[in-house]
């Protein structure tokens, strides 16, 4: 018999956008598959007064608090607090400053919102993203050499969405889907510069994604064909018929995650080099 899901209140405090820290809280409370975060997000928390209208909110709906705040002086504030309403109380970013302290030998500049800075690696993620969305869905075949990762595979195969996962890490990230019958481009072939990963999944786990997708009414659509795992495990055979004959690694996404699939294929191309 399973048990009833609870509710905890998580506060998630923070002097910049809030990501790192709702990723860390998401990732925590995942652990628990019989409890449920309500998230509280107070992003851009950079003043004293704004602290203490957080803390009204807190003392209301008490629960867990994390917080990414650079500032020694409102992290103090943040701890004693916590201290004094019986509640546990973390700074994410903490442990590991120290930690690159210890190792490098000096103590962090301690920036507010320094991931955020508009250098050279952030316009690289945005050329990366601007790429991955003109050469998605088999668009701008021709241009496959000046990507840095092409990903073929069938309908569903969650191409659009790794691909846009690799391009926020800078990746330039083209997608190619594979229809039966259908080669895949010339200019992918002869492509030296780009990784090439076919993405797959099982049978059932495509029949089961296509089944639950708005799909296109056009006259030569048939949808029963389409979500039929025997025209999909003859599409998956074809797809892997492509990628063994031209030795190009593939990832099997029936149980991955995107971030996941993104991480595998990040391994491929380091390894690749």
């Amino acid at each position: 018999m399973n048990k009833p899901q609870s509710f905890f209140h998580l506060h998630l405090i923070s002097d910049a956008t809030g990501e790192t820290l709702l990723a860390a809280g998401r990732a925590a409370s995942a652990q628990y598959k019989d409890a449920r975060a309500i998230e509280h997000i107070y992003p851009l928390i950079r003043t004293e007064k704004q602290l203490m209208k957080v803390f009204d909110d807190i003392d209301e709906e008490p629960g867990i608090v994390l917080y990414t705040v650079v500032d020694q002086h409102l992290a103090g504030i943040i701890d004693s607090r916590c201290a004094a309403m019986g509640l546990p109380c973390v700074s994410v970013l903490e442990p590991v400053l120290s930690v690159f302290q210890s190792y490098l030998g000096a103590p962090a500049g301690r920036r507010v919102g320094a991931q955020h800075v508009l250098d050279a690696e952030y316009f690289r993620r945005i050329d990366a993203l601007n790429f991955t969305m003109e050469h998605d869905d088999g668009q701008l075949p021709t241009d496959m050499e000046q990507a840095d990762v092409v990903l073929i595979g069938i309908s569903r195969t969650s191409k659009t969405p790794t691909s846009i996962y690799l391009a926020n890490r800078g990746i330039k990230t083209a997608n190619i889907p594979i229809v039966l019958g259908v080669p895949v481009p010339d200019s992918l072939v002869k492509a030296e510069k780009p990784l090439v990963v076919g993405l797959i999944a099982t049978a059932e786990r495509i029949s089961h994604v296509r089944q639950n997708r708005i799909l296109g009414t056009t006259m030569a659509f048939d949808a029963q064909e389409y979500i039929d795992r025997a025209s999909i495990t003859e599409e998956l055979a074809y797809a892997r018929k492509i990628c063994t004959r031209h030795n190009w690694p593939m990832i099997d996404v029936s149980r991955r995650s995107i971030e996941e699939t993104a991480a595998a294929i990040v391994a491929l191309r380091n390894k690749s080099r």
